[in-house]
């Protein structure tokens, strides 16, 4: 037969498990409680009876066996707690509380022993208590037997046992009812987790789970889970939207590589035309869909590993100024003001072929939208954080502040750029390094409208402070 779920879950068996380790040492912690008062009982029964024992050989020693025999008659009749026997050498009975010697050895000297003795109650029954006791010899050969009723000791703690297996109970009893509790209450809250997962893997992609506030273990893994299904529909209608603008993008050039390989090819039937221009042409078209293809690539690496891998400590001003040297010639065949400024003794972490892509991307972007008369700065600096700044500042058009969040996306062009040439990907490449790097990318409006031109724009790649 087949438990209720409560009791098939994990708080509930780890419940079972510690009132199992609890039940263990209450037992082991019995056993000592009742060893220990059992064991200072008899040994103070026996402190009592030894002394009572000196007592009558001390009586016999001043005065003989009649100051005795006295003696026994006298606290018999008494309300003391002691069984007495006074006896010959041969075993004949001479006086006591009690008719024989418990002892089967009555030579045995000295000698205990544990007995019972039998009382009677109101109502004439027999009842047996437990007693012990010992014997010696006296000097004129008599033999002296002292014992005691240990029934209130042994019922006193027989008490202690009782209650403390009561309290032993109780605490299993309220255990079982807290873990029942527990194990409700985490079911309960891991049920929500489990009904999400459940509505995730049938495709509902907006299932999230609920946050109860209270900050504990549960509200960690719930906000935690939350953030991931954020991050899979995100990623999720990124490659939906990704594909869809793949084929847009791509659907022009794609027709037009086509449509000059088909035209080459009835110019080369008719013996007319060009064929190496239109061959050279396809392989230009061909190289652009390539580095689409290429830049989807390095992004997809970089968000399926995380971080940037074969991350090394490295000089950022020698890595701005390879890049610079690279693009100095560029800007100043387009017509453009070129600077570079790069602070001295800095420190970063990272993978250089990650982040010199990015910064050429930057760079080309600023280069492609600067018209011919503009400037372009190269800086690399410091922050007062801590975190290493590479920034690109130029005086094209810029990008409304609007439009910022979404121009690091993938495929993303604004109307202004449809004229350049371009898949929408290079921002969203820089982005992508910047996270993996654990940095972040930051777009601000430039050095302001200059004229018809501007207000520019200014690119942050940020990385975090090295160490």
């Amino acid at each position: 037969m087949r438990l209720p779920r409560l009791f098939r879950t994990t708080p509930f068996r780890l419940t079972l498990l510690f009132l199992a380790l609890f039940g263990a040492a209450a037992s082991a912690f019995l056993a000592y409680i009742y060893v220990a008062t059992a064991g200072e009982a008899t040994r103070r029964t026996d402190q009592d009876i030894t002394r009572e024992m000196n007592s009558l050989v001390a009586a016999y020693d001043r005065a003989g066996v009649d100051a005795v025999n006295q003696s026994l008659i006298e606290r018999a009749a008494s309300e003391r707690p002691f069984l007495y026997l006074l006896m010959k050498p041969d075993g004949t009975r001479i006086s006591g509380s009690i008719a024989e010697s418990p002892l089967e050895d009555i030579n045995a000297v000295p000698a205990r022993a544990s007995f019972s003795v039998t009382d009677f109650d109101p109502q004439g029954r027999p009842i047996k208590h437990p007693a012990r006791g010992f014997q010696e010899h006296l000097k004129g050969g008599e033999i002296l037997f002292v014992g005691a009723d240990v029934s209130e000791d042994q019922a006193y703690v027989g008490k202690i046992v009782n209650a403390l297996r009561g309290a032993g109970t109780l605490v299993v009893v309220l255990g079982l009812m807290g873990g029942v509790l527990v194990s409700r209450n985490v079911s309960r809250s891991m049920a929500g987790l489990t009904d999400v997962v459940t509505a995730v893997r049938n495709g509902d992609l907006g299932a999230r789970a609920p946050v109860r506030g209270t900050r504990d273990e549960f509200d960690e893994l719930a906000e935690g889970l939350n953030e991931m299904l954020d991050r899979l529909e995100r990623s999720m209608a990124g490659h939906r939207h990704a594909g869809d603008a793949i084929a847009h993008d791509l659907r022009s050039p794609l027709t037009r590589l086509r449509a000059r390989l088909e035209v080459a090819y009835l110019d080369v039937e008719a013996g007319k035309g060009d064929p190496e221009q239109a061959l050279g042409q396809a392989l230009e078209d061909t190289d652009g869909v390539l580095k689409t293809f290429g830049a989807v690539l390095a992004i997809a690496r970089l968000q399926a590993a995380g971080s940037a891998p074969d991350q090394i400590l490295f000089d950022p001003a020698q890595l701005a100024a390879d890049i610079a040297e690279l693009y100095e010639p560029l800007c100043e065949d387009a017509g453009l003001d070129f600077k570079a400024e790069m602070a001295d003794g800095l420190q970063a972490r990272g993978n250089q072929e990650f982040l010199a892509q990015a910064l050429a991307n930057l760079l080309d972007n600023a280069v492609k939208y600067t018209p011919s008369g503009g400037a372009i700065m190269l800086r690399v600096r410091r922050r007062s954080s801590g975190e290493i700044e590479f920034s690109i500042t130029d005086t094209g058009p810029g990008v409304p502040e609007e439009d910022r969040p979404r121009v690091v996306e993938r495929f993303v062009r604004l109307e202004n750029s449809r004229s350049q040439p371009g898949a929408g990907l290079g921002l969203s490449l820089v982005g992508a390094v910047a996270e993996a790097h654990g940095g972040r990318l930051e777009l601000a409006e430039g050095p302001g409208k200059v004229g018809e031109i501007g207000p520019g724009l200014r690119v942050a790649l940020i990385l975090p402070r090295a160490g």
